[in-house]
């Protein structure tokens, strides 16, 4: 079974009123290409650096992203009187909101549903500039405001992006744009988050739960409180190291009781925008060794008959078993001294990203 369960939380407590958005996987980029015969084509020419997102010179003016081909869980939002529809990432790794824009007319465009102000009663002019760093090429575009409906749950005079180019990798992605869910310190061009406009309005006390599985159907983010429905067992409380992103502190990583990575403790952020596991060079060299993961177009893969025994991950003294229940895991080839934990990590836990306390809370996902 594979499962992955998240809430962002303005305060840990049960919500009164929950407002629930369905998530479907689709297709990765991956496996679209993966079916035309394009995928080794466009691995090459696109190639993936995943630390590129959390590159340090790119937080003051630009928000930086990657062209991850894994990514494949999306929800509907709306924006905009009447309502247009987008279907759009949930992203911890990343604070502004955008969407593709009539004024775009790059092939990536053209593909997905696209922003028209014309149409709606309560656009508001900005105008500035907004620009997006992506591992390969750039989204660039212009910040507006307008009523962003998540869930039926309405915030207006929200500030978001509307794409005016997009870098052609774009073209293959499932989903129309991104809604970030991290700190407003990240956000490009001082533009208040979605997130952080619906803890000013007071609508609820805490945001999103999130609840994946494997199937096409049955994933669920959550506004409003955490669900107990949704886990098993207690809720162990990591506090963040650095209130930009979802980062906290990792003491060790173990496989059968030895410890094969981040002797001493490392950095990690917990990032549902990204699909796979990152980390130094050395450490996933490692850990693939004990594991007799072999690699395959960059990743590494190895049969799930490894994972009776799996790796650990232990944070702040407490045990936070990892499965690993899918076949494929990602090591950075940047020596980057920063892990990141994805979606092959997420999967496996109600992961809870609490605002008010600054913490993040794993508990294992139903």
């Amino acid at each position: 079974t594979m499962k992955w369960a998240f809430v962002v939380c303005a305060m840990v407590a049960l919500s009164e009123c929950l407002i629930q958005v369905p998530l479907e996987k689709g297709k990765s980029a991956r496996e679209l290409l993966e079916e035309q015969g394009l995928w080794e084509e466009y691995r090459h020419k696109y190639p993936y650096n995943p630390m590129a997102k959390f590159d340090q010179r790119f937080v003051v003016a630009n928000e930086p992203m990657t062209n991850d081909a894994d990514l494949s869980y999306y929800g509907v939002i709306s924006i905009g009187t009447p309502p247009q529809s987008f279907r759009v990432i949930f992203d911890t790794g990343s604070s502004n909101l955008w969407v593709p824009s009539i004024y775009c007319s790059s092939t990536a465009c053209m593909n997905h549903d696209r922003y028209n102000p014309g149409k709606s009663s309560t656009y508001k002019y900005n105008g500035s500039p907004l620009d997006i760093r992506y591992g390969t090429g750039s989204m660039t575009g212009f910040l507006a405001y307008d009523t962003v409906t998540v869930g039926g749950l309405p915030v207006t005079n929200q500030i978001f992006g509307c794409s005016t180019t997009e870098a052609a990798f774009m073209q293959y992605m499932r989903a129309d744009g991104i809604l970030g869910l991290a700190y407003p310190r990240l956000s490009a061009s001082g533009a208040t988050p979605v997130f952080d406009n619906m803890m000013k309005e007071g609508k609820f006390n805490s945001v999103p739960a999130f609840l994946h599985s494997n199937s096409q159907q049955g994933s669920v983010v959550t506004f409003g409180g955490i669900n107990p429905n949704h886990y098993y067992g207690p809720i162990t409380w990591i506090p963040l190291s650095n209130e930009l992103y979802w980062q906290i502190t990792v003491d060790s990583v173990t496989v059968n009781g030895q410890v094969v990575a981040c002797n001493g403790g490392c950095q990690a952020i917990v990032d549902t925008g990204t699909s796979l596991i990152v980390g130094p060079q050395s450490s996933i060299s490692n850990i693939n060794s004990r594991l007799g993961a072999s690699s395959q177009n960059g990743d590494c893969v190895f049969p799930c008959q490894t994972f009776l025994n799996p790796p650990y991950l232990t944070s702040d003294s407490k045990s936070s078993p990892q499965s690993f229940p899918q076949s494929q895991y990602y090591g950075c080839r940047t020596g980057d001294s920063l892990w990141i934990l994805g979606d092959v990590f997420i999967r496996q836990y109600y992961s809870i990203f609490n605002r008010a306390q600054n913490m993040v809370g794993l508990a294992k996902a139903r």
